[in-house]
């Protein structure tokens, strides 16, 4: 037969199950960390592919370039 945790043991582990939920919290809301975590996958997809990145880059470039033409079309008018 086991015998029932002491009252410092249920404390013991409330404490660290507060401690981890609490670290799990600072995790998700310590946004500089999660910008270097992003930057950093975002680095390494680049090196890895950059076609991909150039092939997006060029698109936007061609969408702001039309919306600005069109832009100074339509106020000609």
């Amino acid at each position: 037969m086991v015998a029932p945790p002491t009252p410092q043991a249920r404390v013991a582990e409330a404490r660290a199950a507060l401690a981890a939920t609490l670290d799990a919290i600072d995790d998700r809301l310590d946004v500089p960390k999660r910008a270097r975590a992003a930057a950093d996958r975002i680095r390494a997809s680049y090196r890895s592919n950059p076609a991909p990145w150039i092939a997006g880059l060029v698109g936007v470039g061609v969408a702001a370039a039309g919306l600005i033409a069109f832009a100074v079309v339509r106020s000609r008018r």
